[in-house]
């Protein structure tokens, strides 16, 4: 298994909003488990019985409950899509995950693209870390970079726009 293979495994499982897993074959055992909060103890009763009152109006019918929402198919990547920030003609690129930008491999490197640099499909323009995992963000399309619209070390959501890029 390799790190792209387990990239894709924690994004379906963030996807998914899966707690655990485990996966075993002959050569490795992976075993993944998100934190969850454990839910708050209900409150002890209390030692004194209150004074007697008069019984309460029964409460309101609940309304109907919106039904749950869809569940986002698994380990799917936000499509390039055209921005409308001051750059016609150019194409977002997207995180994919909810993580910390980071534009160079290493604090003391150059950073991965620059404004103005071209760049190619699948080529790295960041890494993302996320659950102590640096993932290669790679363009979606071949162009310039126009603008780079995340600062070093900023938390992003995922879907959130990083560059814009004009094809070529």
């Amino acid at each position: 298994m390799n790190a792209k293979e387990i990239k894709a495994i924690l994004q379906a499982m963030v996807a998914t909003e899966t707690d655990e897993l485990t996966l075993e074959t002959p050569e490795f055992k992976l075993s993944v488990r998100r934190c969850v909060a454990a839910p708050a103890a209900p409150p002890p009763p209390p030692a004194t019985s209150p004074p007697a009152t008069a019984p309460a109006a029964p409460p309101p019918p609940a309304a109907a409950a919106p039904p749950p929402p869809e569940p986002a198919p698994a380990a799917a990547q936000p499509a390039p899509r055209p921005a409308d920030e001051g750059c016609p003609g150019c194409v977002e690129i997207t995180a994919p995950i909810v993580g910390t930008f980071y534009r160079k491999p290493a604090p003391d490197a150059e950073p991965f693209v620059k404004e103005g640099d071209r760049v190619e499909k699948g080529q790295v323009v960041c890494i993302i870390e996320a659950m102590k995992l640096f993932n290669e963000i790679e363009s979606e399309v071949s162009g310039v970079i126009r603008k780079v619209l995340v600062e070093d070390g900023e938390p992003v959501e995922y879907g959130q726009p990083l560059f814009l890029v004009e094809p070529a």
